[in-house]
């Protein structure tokens, strides 16, 4: 058996007990090589097992491969049509993710709420903009927040949004189950429900070809005026054009957003200068403990594979997460 490991932003190093712990979970006779992907071309024809990302050109030259893990939460980028057809495994950080996106959505979509994002471009000024700031302000307590995608993330989501007194609901195009905060977890046919009943809608869904561009004209104008976007999840789930026109006319509030419908947003994108707007650069996947929680799943799943038990972290390739 050869493993090839590919590090990446989420799995920067393997360190030396983790990689003893992936040898054992292998076996002594097991290969192990550790490469970036400029060279994992050169290690790619016997290997059987890959962590990392595979693009096209390194499946290609991968004819023995049987299984990735990959070392993201988000799949989409491994959706091309011979990685999809093949037999190889996919499997991911899914489920590991939810409570760094949630504080970081969370951290968003205060700095519209309380102004904070307000106070911190005024400066010293803002002292003079007090009476403006505080007429914005509003307390999340009583207010609705609708989760679309009811995974890891959104169950996230749900947890810290019912400690600030919030009301969720949320959404799910599988039978998931509730949870403590979300008694019943809606089908996707009631959308515009959740469009229109949220006070803050936060997307926690993967990118599938379903979920592209669903946040377009027709969806804002579902959404109430009042209403606030969160997403730190994918970009693309929301029309871009459609976007800037809601928050320009007043059809939505304001947006918290980590991810964009372009990455990286080029610089005359009308979202940075909008007042109603809050952005970061696509971070809220950043964790002391996400390389561990990895690295765990994986070896976790070594031992399973090597014993032809079920993965953790399985993802359906048809539909996309």
């Amino acid at each position: 058996m050869k493993i090839l490991i590919i590090p990446g932003l989420t799995l920067p190093e393997v360190p030396e007990q983790d990689l003893a712990r992936i040898q054992k979970a292998a076996g002594h006779n097991a290969q192990i090589v550790i490469t970036d992907h400029k060279d994992a071309g050169d290690h790619a024809a016997d290997a059987e097992i890959i962590l990392g990302f595979v693009p096209k050109p390194l499946f290609m030259a991968a004819p023995k491969l049987r299984w990735v893990q990959s070392i993201s939460s988000g799949v989409d980028m491994f959706f091309y049509p011979e990685f999809i057809d093949s037999d190889v495994v996919l499997t991911s950080e899914k489920g590991l993710v939810g409570e760094h996106l949630a504080d970081h959505a969370f951290g968003l979509l205060l700095m519209l709420t309380r102004q904070l994002a307000t106070a911190l471009r005024h400066g010293p000024d803002s002292w003079n903009h007090r009476p403006e700031m505080r007429y914005q302000e509003i307390e999340l307590t009583g207010a609705t927040l609708g989760i679309f995608g009811f995974g890891g993330t959104g169950r996230a989501m749900a947890r810290r949004g019912a400690a600030f007194g919030m009301n969720c609901i949320a959404l799910d195009r599988d039978p998931v189950p509730p949870s403590d905060e979300v008694q019943q977890v809606w089908p996707s046919e009631r959308l515009p429900e959740l469009l229109a009943t949220s006070d803050v809608l936060c997307i926690c869904c993967p990118l599938t070809n379903e979920t592209r561009d669903l946040l377009n004209h027709e969806a804002f104008l579902t959404m109430k005026e009042s209403a606030y976007l969160v997403n730190v999840t994918r970009g693309e789930v929301m029309d871009e054009e459609a976007l800037v026109d809601a928050l320009q006319t007043g059809k939505i509030r304001g947006a918290a957003l980590d991810v964009a419908p372009r990455e990286p947003l080029p610089a005359d994108s009308a979202l940075w200068s909008m007042p109603n707007v809050v952005m970061t650069p696509h971070t809220a996947g950043a964790s002391q403990y996400r390389m561990a929680r990895n690295l765990d799943r994986f070896v976790n799943n070594l031992e399973r594979y090597t014993t032809d038990q079920p993965l953790v972290g399985m993802i359906d390739k048809e539909l996309g997460y």
